[in-house]
C-alpha cells in the first residue's frame, strides 16, 4: 500500500533534505551545551516532510494548503538554523552549500504547489 503523499516530489525532496540535515548533524563536533539547538535543527528539518504528509491526509485542499504553508515555515526555520550553525563554524562550507541548494529547490516546489491549489 502506498500513501498519496509518497507520490509528491516535494515530499520526496523534503525527506531527502531531512536525512541530509541529520547526516550533517551526525558529523558535527559542538559543545554539549548546545544540544537543544541541534535538536531544534533536526525537528525543524523533519517537520517539513511531516507537514506535507499530514496535510495531504486532510480532507480538503484548504487544509492541505495550510499545512504546506506550515511546511514552508519549517523550511525557513531550518535554513536560519543552518545559517547560524555555519556562523558558529559547526557546518562546513560544502555541507552548507549543499543544504541551501536543497532548501532552495524545496522552497520553489512548495511555492509552486501552494499556487496550484
Amino acid at each position: 500500500m502506498r500513501f498519496a503523499f509518497e507520490d509528491l516530489m516535494v515530499y520526496q525532496r523534503a525527506l531527502d533534505f531531512a536525512v541530509a540535515v541529520i547526516d550533517v548533524v551526525d558529523q558535527m563536533d559542538t559543545p554539549r551545551k548546545h544540544y537543544k539547538l541541534i535538536e531544534q535543527l533536526e525537528a525543524s528539518s523533519t517537520s517539513i516532510a511531516l507537514n506535507i504528509s499530514e496535510g495531504k491526509g486532510r480532507y480538503s485542499k484548504k487544509e492541505f494548503k495550510h499545512f504546506l504553508y506550515i511546511a514552508r515555515g519549517s523550511l525557513y526555520e531550518t535554513i536560519t538554523m543552518i545559517m547560524l550553525f555555519k556562523r558558529k563554524k559547526w557546518v562546513g562550507e560544502k555541507s552548507y552549500a549543499e543544504l541551501i541548494d536543497m532548501a532552495v529547490e524545496i522552497n520553489k516546489m512548495l511555492s509552486g504547489l501552494i499556487n496550484s491549489i
